[in-house]
């Protein structure tokens, strides 16, 4: 059931993209281009996704529990890290240059159109060598994953920021 579900969000996803346009690169650089012909159709789909994420988190939070696991992952770190400014800057660069993000890039793979060969083939390169300049960078392991965490003396546990999610169990209360 886990692979149907994920398939179909998976589906939906890529319908949404296709539907708004945000698989033609051009909508992506007409959006930020703000001295040319801006096209806001961008803002619309980001308010989109923000209204069902502001209309869905509170319900999840509430179950406690996803629907085919024991244990929901949410996010608590709220920290940034050069890693985490580096990553962003490089998403937003290529990003803006090719008009894709990897959503709209693998959804447009359909197209075998040479940009988004190139663009993914790009993307496929860049996660390589990243997992073989960084093996810990794709581990689970939160002391592997953020090295600055290993020194008990960084860890603030106010924060909690030495841990890269937060298990809810499924017979936890749901008060975060």
């Amino acid at each position: 059931m886990k692979l149907i579900t994920a398939f179909g969000s998976g589906l939906l996803f890529a319908l949404g993209l296709g539907v708004s346009g945000m698989t033609q690169p051009h909508k992506v650089v007409a959006f930020l281009d703000i001295t040319g012909g801006w096209d806001p159709a961008l803002a619309f789909v980001m308010v989109g996704a923000i209204g069902v994420y502001a209309i869905a988190i509170p319900l999840i939070r509430k179950r406690g529990a996803p629907l085919f696991d024991t244990t929901l992952y949410l996010p608590t770190r709220a920290d940034l890290t050069p890693r985490l400014i580096g990553g962003a800057a490089l998403f937003g660069v290529g990003w803006g240059i090719s008009g894709f993000c990897p959503g709209p890039a693998l959804t447009s793979l359909v197209t075998a159109t040479t940009t988004v060969l190139v663009f993914v083939s790009a993307m496929v390169a860049g996660v390589v060598a990243v997992r073989l300049l960084d093996p810990g960078a794709a581990s689970s392991d939160p002391e592997t994953k953020n090295p600055e965490t290993k020194n008990p003396e960084t860890k603030n546990p106010e924060t909690n920021n030495s841990a890269p999610n937060n298990p809810i169990s499924s017979d936890a209360s749901a008060t975060t």
